[in-house]
Order: C-alpha cells, then sequence, then structure tokens
C-alpha cells in the first residue's frame, strides 16, 4: 500500500542491510532531494508507538533528515512510501533494493549531463543540483565530445573511465579512432598510460620543463599551437609545435648561460635541456677538485645571533600564555630564521684562482623549468696543440721493426675505439665477479683518482652534499659504528701506484674486505630523508628499512642536546604521554623549559625511576619522524 508518513515518523528498521555511508555520495544525495524533491519512494513496514521502520531507502531517510536539520525541509515532511503488510520479506527486500542496483554508466551520464546543457542549463546549475563538482560534470560533458567509436565502447563497458580519458588527451578524433583501432587489434591490454602516449605522439605537455622555461605566452606569440584536449588544464595540454618550443627553450637557456659565466668569472657555461649533466654534455671535460667555501666571521657571528633570535622566539611558542597575535609573530620569525641558516650554510664551491680562468660549469633545466647551475667545475680535457682533428699520428706497439708510426683519420679512430670498447664491455659482462670488483673499486678509487686524467667508466658514486654542511652527531650510537666500520677497511689497496696496480691490489683482498668495501660505497651515497611529508621524504628508503628491520630506538635516543631543547614544552609533554600516558605528563608539567629537557633526557634513556612498562616504552620511543613508516605518507 502506498502512503504519505511524516519524516519525523520514520526511523532506521534493524533489518536493513545498509550498514556503511560514503560523506561524498551522501551529500550528492541530500543536493539531489533539495533541488529536486524524493524520486523513488520508501519502503517500511508499521512499527511501535505509531513509527514506521525503512526497510529500503536508509540513505534516502537520513539524507532528508539531513535537510530538516538544515531547515531545508520541515521535520514534519510528507515521505511517499510503500507499506510492507508483514516483516516476513523485509531483509529480502532491503538486500535486493541495494544488491540490485546499478550504478550509471559513465557514458550515460555525459549524455545526460549533455542533454540538460543543450537545453540551456547551466554547467554550475547541473552541478549543484546534483550534488556534484563543477569539475566532475565538465570531465563528464567531454566525455561526450569522444570519438564515436570510443564512446560506444565506453557506453558498452568494453573500456575503462581511465582508458576513456586517456583516448580524451586529445580532441582530434580521427587520432582517438586510429589508435583505438590500432589497440582493438593488438594482443596486449593497453594501460592508461599507454593510449595517452600514443595519441599525444608528437606532442609535449603543458608541464614539461621546456614549457615551464619558455612560457605560454611566448610559445603562442613566435606561432606555437596548443589544443585544450579532453580533461586538459595547462599543465597537461597539448603543445605541438615542439621544434619550435626547443628552438626557444635552447635560446633561452644560452642567454642564462652566457649571464651566468659573466656573472661567476668563468670560461663557460655549457647549458642542456636536461635535468642533469649527461655524458654527452661532459664528453670530453674533467672535473676539477673544488671545496665548499669556508664561513667568514662575519657568517659565524650571523649564525650565532640567529640561534640567539631562534631560541627566544621559541620560547614565545612554549608559553601556553603567550597572544595569538605573538604566537604567529614568532612562527614568522623562527621560519625566516631557519630559512637564513639555511642560505649561510649552503655554501657554494670554491676553485683555485689559477684553474678558474679556463673552468665552467653545467646548466641543467629543473623539472619545474628553473636553470640550475650544477655545483660541479669542469675543465676541458688537455689535448695535443699539433694534434690535427682529421689525422692522427698513432704509434704502435713493439714489433720486429721497433715501434711503428701511423696515421689514421679521426673518424677511425673514434670508431676503432668504440668497437674495442664493445669488446671489452662483452668480457666483462660475461664475468660478473669482475663486474662487481670494478663497480667496488671505481666508486672506493674515486678519493684517489687524479682528476687530470680521463676516467675508465661513468660510474658515480659520491657523498651527497647536503643538507648541513660538516655535521657529524658525536653522541649518536650509528655515527661511532660507522667510524669503526670505515677504520676497519683494509686500505692496503691504496698504495699502488696507478689505477691499474691499485685495481690489482684491490682484486687480491679477501672476499669479506672486498664486501666491507661494497657496503661501504654504496651505504655513502644515501641521502637524508626523514618519515615524514614534504621534500624530506624518501619513500624508497622506507622501504629499505623495513626490509632490513631496523629497530631505530637501538641506535638513536633521544637527549635534551639532540632533540628535547629544541623542541616546544608541548611536544615534550606529548612524547612523555605517549610511554606513561596523562599521569606522567602531568607530573612534569609545571617544570620549566630546561629541567623538563633533561628530566625527559632521563625517561627516555631508561635511567629514571618508573613502572617497568614505562620503562620498556620509553628506551622504545622515538620520534614518527625517525621512523621507516609502514606505509606511505
Amino acid at each position: 500500500m502506498i502512503k504519505s508518513i511524516p519524516l519525523n515518523k520514520l526511523v532506521r528498521s534493524p533489518q536493513n542491510v545498509r550498514r556503511h555511508a560514503d560523506a561524498s555520495a551522501d551529500a550528492e544525495l541530500q543536493a539531489s532531494i533539495s533541488a529536486q524533491g524524493l524520486l523513488q519512494n520508501l519502503i517500511v513496514r508499521p512499527a511501535a508507538k505509531g513509527k514506521f521502520e525503512v526497510e529500503a531507502g536508509e540513505r534516502r531517510r537520513r539524507a532528508m533528515v539531513a535537510l530538516a536539520e538544515a531547515k531545508v525541509l520541515p521535520r514534519d515532511h510528507e515521505v511517499i512510501c510503500l507499506v510492507l503488510d508483514s516483516s516476513q520479506s523485509a531483509v529480502e527486500t532491503s538486500l535486493a533494493e541495494n544488491f540490485h542496483r546499478l550504478a550509471m554508466n559513465p557514458a550515460d551520464e555525459a549524455q545526460a549531463f549533455a542533454s540538460l546543457v543543450a537545453e540551456g542549463v547551466s554547467v554550475e546549475d547541473v552541478a549543484r543540483r546534483f550534488g556534484l563538482a563543477v569539475r566532475f560534470v565538465e570531465g563528464r560533458l567531454r566525455l561526450a565530445t569522444l570519438a564515436p567509436i570510443v564512446f560506444d565502447a565506453l557506453a558498452a563497458g568494453k573500456i575503462t573511465l581511465d582508458l576513456a580519458k586517456a583516448y580524451g588527451a586529445t580532441s582530434d578524433r580521427e587520432i582517438q579512432t586510429r589508435v583505438f583501432e590500432q589497440v582493438s587489434a593488438a594482443y596486449y591490454a593497453p594501460t592508461p598510460d599507454s593510449i595517452r602516449r600514443m595519441v599525444l605522439s608528437g606532442t609535449v605537455r603543458g608541464n614539461d620543463p621546456r614549457a615551464r622555461l619558455v612560457g605560454r605566452e611566448t610559445y603562442l606569440e613566435a606561432g606555437g599551437r596548443i589544443e585544450r584536449e579532453l580533461f586538459d588544464d595547462e599543465d597537461s595540454e597539448a603543445w605541438v609545435d615542439v621544434a619550435l618550443l626547443e628552438t626557444l627553450a635552447d635560446a633561452m637557456m644560452e642567454e642564462h648561460a652566457k649571464a651566468l659565466a659573466t656573472d661567476q668569472g668563468l670560461a663557460w657555461v655549457k647549458p642542456t635541456l636536461d635535468s642533469y649533466a649527461s655524458h654527452e654534455v661532459t664528453e670530453g671535460l674533467v672535473r676539477l677538485p673544488a671545496e665548499l667555501a669556508p664561513l667568514s666571521e662575519t657568517e659565524i657571528a650571523r649564525l650565532d645571533e640567529l640561534d640567539a633570535a631562534y631560541d627566544e622566539h621559541a620560547a614565545i611558542l612554549e608559553d601556553e600564555d603567550s597572544a595569538e597575535e605573538a604566537v604567529a609573530a614568532a612562527e614568522a620569525a623562527i621560519e625566516a630564521i631557519e630559512r637564513e641558516c639555511h642560505d649561510l650554510r649552503d655554501r657554494p664551491p670554491m676553485l683555485s684562482p689559477e684553474l678558474r680562468s679556463g673552468a665552467g660549469m653545467i646548466l641543467t633545466l629543473s623539472r619545474e623549468g628553473v636553470p640550475v647551475l650544477q655545483p660541479v667545475f669542469y675543465g676541458e680535457r688537455e689535448t695535443d696543440p699539433d694534434r690535427n682533428d682529421d689525422a692522427i699520428e698513432i704509434v704502435g706497439g713493439d714489433g720486429a721493426s721497433g715501434r711503428r708510426r701511423s696515421v689514421l683519420s679521426k673518424r677511425l679512430v673514434d670508431e676503432l675505439a668504440m668497437q674495442r670498447r664493445d669488446v671489452l664491455r662483452l668480457h666483462i659482462e660475461s664475468d660478473p665477479a669482475l663486474a662487481l670488483d670494478l663497480l667496488v673499486f671505481t666508486l672506493a678509487d674515486a678519493d684517489t683518482h687524479d682528476w687530470r686524467l680521463r676516467a675508465a667508466t661513468t660510474i658515480r658514486g659520491s657523498s651527497p652534499s647536503g643538507p648541513i654542511f660538516d655535521f657529524e652527531p658525536k653522541d649518536a650510537p650509528a655515527t661511532a659504528a660507522l667510524a669503526d666500520s670505515r677504520s676497519a677497511l683494509d686500505e692496503s689497496w691504496r698504495a699502488g701506484s696507478d689505477a691499474v696496480d691499485r685495481f690489482d691490489r684491490f682484486r687480491a683482498l679477501s672476499d669479506e674486505n672486498r664486501a666491507a668495501w661494497l657496503g661501504f660505497v654504496v651505504g655513502r651515497t644515501l641521502e637524508a630523508s626523514l618519515n615524514m611529508a614534504g621534500e624530506r621524504r624518501i619513500a624508497f628508503h622506507d622501504h629499505l628499512g623495513r626490509h632490513l628491520g631496523i629497530d631505530m630506538a637501538q641506535w638513536w635516543r633521544p637527549t635534551a642536546a639532540n632533540y628535547f631543547d629544541r623542541v616546544s614544552k608541548q611536544v615534550i609533554l606529548d612524547a612523555l604521554a605517549d610511554v606513561g600516558g596523562p599521569e606522567l605528563s602531568t607530573r612534569f608539567a609545571s617544570a620549566k623549559k630546561a629541567e623538563l629537557a633533561t628530566s625527559a633526557e632521563r625517561v627516555f634513556s631508561g635511567t629514571y625511576i618508573a613502572e617497568t612498562d614505562v620503562r620498556d616504552g620509553a628506551l622504545a620511543w622515538v620520534p614518527d619522524v625517525m621512523r621507516f613508516a609502514e606505509q606511505p605518507i
């Protein structure tokens, strides 16, 4: 029986099978009911005290209750319901009503939205009517512009929504159709990325470093074409004229390079559109020795001033009675102090004056499209001034007639060198033990190798330069263990007169000693990271830490010097609460900051008299940022 029932008489049925909610979907449903009313009746059965239990349509009931609380609907709003005669089929009815409900196909949504817009309804009104984001509606409308063969495949469920979006990376329906037909005839299953690459072949995205360097306006003024494709914004749009973009980017990098060479007093600056100095860019160059510039007395004094100022502002943050304005000003001041300290400690490399006149640097293009001068000095490899590029004199080995001389063209010399290289490479690849020794030796020998000589390989594995220069924690067990490990390495091979002799001596070491060098040269290349959101996080480090089962508490303990003196009072109290609950935190709440830091050091070192479980928890505690995360942030 169909009956109109006041909303405040409807209650949830304990037999309703729906138990979980989706906040986003519920908001959409509320918007739909607010705009169009209830489009589907509820199924209810009589309950005690004149109430009716909702067997099917609980989400709709909750949506209307929320609208009533927001005063959009009256609390006694009349709701059309189908009233069941008995409760025997209540669960089955509820299950069938939810289980057999089918979400609309994205193609159907696209056509429906397109029909509304064709009738004069704005995109914003469509979004508001159905409780959706404007961008979502725009995305569905763009689906309607897909090539018919792609749209039909989406409607029939032959391709996923992600694949359809990938086809929409270009607005050219002919390209969409051609790629669809190619993929349909292939034996492999396509991915959205592979589809996107196929339809965008010969174009560059708007977030490409070259595009960011040149700029949209400059590119368009030069005659460049841009396609704003399906679902695209300025980052994902396609820049069609790649050759023009390359020309403009090259010219801009050349200008930057010339200006930097003048400013830095360098003989040259070599630009590249890559984000790194590739082998092709550095070919014919040798790295020049350089050291980080020392701090001046003025800079050291300034760092002391900044440290003192930091403590003053930190005290304001720790004082619970500080005014909001004072706290905001202190936070801004601390941010400025940290930024200035970083700039002061970020020392540029220094080159001796006698080398600087012929030195140069490489200018790369960052992923953000910003020219970056790499902090490495290069010099051109010395060549014979009498050498003819087209004819090279070759001195052969000893033979029956003594040393032989012949003249070969430069092209032939280069070709022969590459072929000889390939023969050597083939044999090294077939001897993994030798290859491993060569890898480890090359990385370890970087400290000994004469920079004026041409390197035998492109293998590099130097220590990272940051984020703080010359920092070495004195109280960390890991630091002491690393020092012991380093001193235990067998360096007898370094006594060799040249690289050949050193390599032979290195190979003569025991397997154990060579393995120790392998761990050392790989370990020293690790960058600094923390378990926190932002640039300090390196997820691969977390993976390695989990794989190795590292217990950070065994290798690092918080002390007043390395942690507690440098965080706010509340952070310390929160740490105490983590291991001892509110009781332990309250015990120290009235202590001054210096006393609190000292007491916290005792607690977390296990020397404070406390219950066994508190002591064990304190010894196992480290800040979350020091842990190796179980899951990505």
